[in-house]
């Protein structure tokens, strides 16, 4: 942590930073800031923006990067080191908000080329308020939200951009067990903290503490299966943090891991990180069909999302997968209540109830889906992005949890994946078609007028229900984009649909 000493001179103020053999006045604070080279916190706190536009600009950058569930941006452009520290020290003075005996915060970190520098300005900054820091390094977000809810600290911030492409970076943050953050219950309060930064006074610093809970993390997620036969599994990890969590928690278990893009590398030289987009799991699709594993898997790039493939290389729809997971959670507790998400299929809550499960449907996202777990005492829920979420883990989600509960499966079922899972494919989905529309809450509302003879609800964007028939219309939490979700007991019924919607959408004469 930086500290200053400040000299007086005559009229002109010098500041003597660590490192410098020599003082340095406030205009070469000044001239340092503008070029993004703070060196001490009386630079931070003096400089004044070079003019009211650049002022503007700042705000409208800062504005940018806080989504609906977390912070994210393009690195140095939206988000850099500097705001990454001012970023940790609202994050701190937040947590106070809420718990004035707040001390401890989690940092972890992902493999992402920008992640270690934002990571040291972001525990700056937590620093700078007297609040201590506990860095686990190079983890699963997962890990993260693991370590705030197993040792009961007040909250945890991961340094990652998710599955977004090499360029981005950002922050994941939740507050004590593990809750996270969304833009109305603390990302929003975040934001304007970081716009009105100043920084913190008379504070003594906070202490940084290194941690590895690796040992604990397996522990914990080995839980969640009972028994393992022989299984050979594809696993791409397409070079994010999957390829450092998988072979820990996978050594000594009955399980043939056959590795695809392990390396940690931040460029993602083969493919980008994220298993939603088709082309991204066609070397796992050919892989497994070539070594004939039993079934493949793809992580994200913080691998708290995973998207499966069958044996013979097909891939499987996440909320088929949210079925196929709530059956083996509702053998153990049955009447339990089981999560999902409105864009899933109808086979979803068909099953969970045919498995003697309470099926509750819920808002896309993934501080909605945590919140409602709660709430419900849900012991399991899924999302059609890839995101499973456990009760007793600390009612967050986990890729490696689902991951394991998969295994599982396999080991005692003792049948092929496909054999599963293809059962429950009975009906025809779009998939997530997405649209650039102007203005997204007049299209949603001359859908609602067109299709008003259908059931229509809007917990989220709207959905509209025939009884052959259905589909969801929303804006999206995280692009600036409306996304279409659409089903049918039949393809032709589908494509009608589909292309009825389009049309609309795209402001088209039926």
């Amino acid at each position: 942590m930086r500290k200053e000493q400040v000299i007086e001179n005559g009229e002109e103020r010098h500041h003597r930073c660590p490192g410098e053999t020599y003082t340095i006045s406030d205009s070469v604070c000044r001239g340092r800031q503008r070029v993004n080279y703070p060196k001490c916190n009386v630079c931070l706190d003096k400089v004044e923006p070079a003019n009211f536009e650049q002022s503007v600009n700042e705000s409208k950058i800062i504005t940018s990067i806080f989504k609906s569930y977390d912070i994210r941006g393009k690195y140095p452009e939206q988000l850099d080191d500097l705001t990454a520290r001012k970023i940790g020290s609202s994050i701190a003075q937040f947590l106070k908000e809420g718990n004035p005996k707040a001390k401890n915060v989690v940092v972890g970190r992902d493999m992402r080329l920008s992640s270690k520098s934002l990571t040291n300005a972001l525990i700056d900054g937590i620093c700078s308020t007297g609040m201590n820091v506990v860095n686990i390094g190079i983890v699963s977000t997962e890990m993260t939200t693991f370590a705030v809810g197993h040792y009961n600290y007040d909250g945890g911030v991961m340094v990652t951009a998710s599955h977004n492409s090499a360029e981005y970076n950002g922050f994941k943050i939740c507050r004590e067990q593990a809750i996270p953050l969304s833009m109305e219950t603390g990302i929003g309060r975040i934001a304007k903290l970081t716009q009105q930064y100043h920084p913190p006074r008379g504070e003594q610093l906070g202490k940084v503490v290194l941690s590895d809970v690796f040992k604990d993390y397996k522990r914990h997620v080995l839980r969640f299966v009972d028994s393992l036969r022989n299984v050979r599994v594809v696993v791409d990890a397409g070079n994010g943090m999957a390829g450092r969590t998988v072979p820990i928690v996978c050594e000594g278990l009955p399980v043939e891991i056959i590795p695809l893009y392990f390396e940690l590398d931040g460029s993602f030289p083969n493919h980008d990180a994220n298993p939603l987009v088709n082309e991204n799991l066609r070397d796992l699709q050919n892989k497994v069909r070539e070594t004939r594993a039993h079934l493949g898997v793809a992580f994200d790039g913080d691998a708290d999302r995973c998207v499966f493939v069958d044996e013979m290389g097909r891939i499987i729809g996440c909320d088929i997968m949210t079925a196929v997971i709530a059956r083996q959670f509702l053998e153990r507790e049955q009447g339990a209540t089981i999560l999902y998400d409105l864009r899933s299929s109808w086979v979803v809550p068909e099953e969970i109830k045919a498995a003697g499960g309470l099926p509750y449907r819920e808002r896309v996202g993934h501080s909605y889906m945590k919140a409602a777990l709660r709430e419900q005492k849900a012991v399991f829920g899924g999302e059609l992005s890839g995101h499973y979420y456990f009760r007793d883990n600390y009612c967050s989600d986990s890729g490696m949890i689902a991951f394991l509960t998969v295994l599982g499966l396999l080991s005692a079922k003792r049948t092929s994946f496909s054999n599963i899972v293809m059962p429950l494919k009975r009906y025809h989905a779009t998939g997530e078609l997405n649209f650039e529309v102007d203005d997204k809450d007049a299209k949603i509302e001359e859908i609602i007028r067109k299709f008003s003879t259908g059931k229509v609800d809007r917990l989220d964007g709207v959905t509209v229900e025939y009884h052959d028939w259905w589909f969801n219309v929303r804006k999206s939490n995280t692009e600036p984009l409306l996304r279409l979700n659409l089903e049918g007991k039949t393809h032709e019924l589908m494509e009608k649909g589909k292309k009825m919607l389009i049309n609309i959408i795209q402001g088209k004469l039926l």
